[in-house]
């Protein structure tokens, strides 16, 4: 096969940290390449030198065979290299015809108008030729993520790329769209195009991808085909030591009930409601999951649950007390541990060294304080220990909180909460950013907290964390729950119907199980 891409020796420093170290990566014409490894490990970095964003500080590129020098992403345009952010650079008032043509409009009259019937008839055109369902006049902000997704590929495609990368492609997508996306994949290859897509999760590097390239702290640690490899080792590549991918659930008896919301809505900072009327329980012995696509208000609720945020209306209750208007320090105080969705907006003061963020929330109670003043030495050894047990690198309490990696933010804060001896743990994606190690560590206490009778409410956007940790799982569309399932009988598909907003033709599976454990009696969201 022809060489489409080959990085020769590629090195990145910036000020204090070398992003990449001596990588070279060589990506065969009409293949799907992923550029696996954890939040970190340098991939979109690399990517972004063969995007022209960053200038090598050694090393070469080559694209068909010639060595190229950009300057800018115009220049990796120009040599037919195109890039699909994970955050798409649309415009949403416009069409799709508009965005995908915007700074390349075709002309009339001499170049005195935009031909925007030509363009439209381009744009139809070129989602023909590769089988895409796209309307041109549709406007993007009436139309799905997946959809926008298509149209940020066909931009591309528009100005000549020859090879495509793909920035994290899934992470706001539904299961379905997911499927879409890569027989997406298979057209464009199948037409002489090379895809290169970065991604952390083993499971579609294997599904999607022909070869695969790992990263690891900045290095090139392995290219293997899928064929001849598996996730295991994939996963052994990533860390650097053998992972048990699997989560070993012992059955539960779920006991009393400590957390419910009765009818709660919630607004966001704009005033728009994404929280509509949600009743459901959380009881000891149990991990609550909440599925669904991000931005669909799973945020609101937590913060109203949490107490960072003020319900419009409902309630919530926590250990048989109403604390719908209660502050966050009452919540602390009674046991309610909290992972924050932003470790850096909600989780950590960022120039506060580790010893201060190890004590926050819990600074004026026992055993941190007497009288108002802290105990400093108590507090040390208290952080000592977390940085300890949860593997806080580097571990040095004095060390401020933006100092660390963002894996390392999120462990401490893991860390930091778990250790509140809590009889909550509001969890939402508790392993975000954090390497596949840490995140079985992760998995692993979070069950032993449920075994142990604490309840557990999980929010992730990755599903087969909330799946394979959940005991009950609740799927979140437009600010409702479309349903309550039980994770271990329903399939991907009907959980992703269901986080694109198509409730199920007949009662939920665990119809039962719901009426049993933990629904108002009014019923879930989904049931009214």
């Amino acid at each position: 096969m022809t060489t489409a891409v080959h990085l020769d020796g590629i090195t990145k420093r910036f000020p204090g940290v070398i992003a990449n170290d001596d990588v070279d990566l060589t990506v065969e014409r009409g293949t799907v390449h992923a550029l696996l490894g954890e939040n970190g490990a340098g991939k979109t970095t690399l990517m972004n030198v063969l995007y022209g964003l960053y200038r090598p500080t050694e090393g070469r590129v080559v694209i068909e065979g010639e060595e190229r020098q950009f300057s800018s992403p115009r220049d990796a345009i120009d040599a037919g290299v195109g890039m699909i952010h994970q955050h798409f650079m649309l415009v949403d008032p416009m069409t799709v015809t508009e965005n995908i043509v915007l700074g390349n409009e075709p002309r009339k009259w001499f170049g005195l108008a935009v031909d925007r019937e030509g363009a439209r008839r381009d744009v139809r055109d070129l989602s023909g030729r590769y089988g895409f369902d796209v309307d041109p006049e549709a406007t993007i902000e009436d139309v799905s993520v997946g959809v926008q997704q298509r149209v940020e590929i066909l931009k591309a495609l528009y100005r000549g790329a020859d090879i495509l990368i793909l920035d994290e492609p899934t992470a706001v997508l539904t299961p379905q769209e997911v499927e879409d996306l890569f027989e997406v994949f298979e057209e464009l290859t199948a037409q002489g195009k090379t895809i290169i897509f970065i991604t952390h999760k083993l499971g579609e590097a294997m599904h999607a991808a022909d070869d695969v390239t790992v990263l690891r702290d900045g290095e090139n640690v392995g290219t293997v085909k899928t064929e001849d490899t598996s996730r295991e080792r994939l996963a052994e590549l990533m860390v650097g030591r053998e992972v048990f991918l699997q989560t070993d659930k012992n059955p539960t008896e779920p006991g009393d009930v400590v957390l419910s919301t009765d009818r709660l809505s919630a607004e966001d900072n704009r005033g728009i409601e994404t929280v509509s009327g949600v009743s459901f329980d959380v009881r000891e012995g149990e991990v609550f999951g909440i599925a669904g696509v991000d931005g669909n208000g799973q945020s609101e609720l937590i913060e109203s649950i949490t107490g960072l945020r003020e319900p419009t209306e409902g309630n919530v209750t926590y250990l048989g007390e109403d604390i719908t208007r209660a502050p966050r320090s009452d919540r602390i105080d009674a046991g309610m541990a909290y992972i924050p969705e932003d470790r850096h907006e909600r989780g950590l003061v960022m120039e506060f060294d580790l010893v201060q963020n190890g004590i926050l929330g819990s600074q004026h109670s026992a055993p941190f304080a007497t009288r108002g003043n802290i105990d400093w030495d108590t507090a040390r050894g208290h952080t000592e220990d977390i940085i300890r047990e949860y593997d806080v690198r580097p571990p040095n309490p004095d060390a401020d909180a933006e100092s660390l990696s963002g894996g390392n933010q999120q462990k401490f804060i893991v860390g930091r909460e778990f250790e509140r001896e809590p009889e909550l743990v509001v969890a939402t994606h508790p392993t975000r950013g954090v390497d596949i190690g840490s995140t079985e560590f992760i998995h692993d206490r979070l069950l032993e907290l449920r075994d142990a009778g604490k309840a557990v409410l999980l929010v992730s956007s990755k599903l087969d964390e909330v799946q394979g940790l959940s005991d009950r799982l609740a799927v979140m569309h437009d600010g409702e729950f479309m349903d309550v399932v039980d994770p271990q009988n329903v399939t991907e598909e009907e959980i992703g119907l269901l986080m694109a907003g198509e409730r199920p033709e007949t009662e939920s599976q665990t119809e039962d199980a719901v009426a049993d454990g933990g629904a108002a009696d009014e019923g879930t969201e989904a049931d009214r």
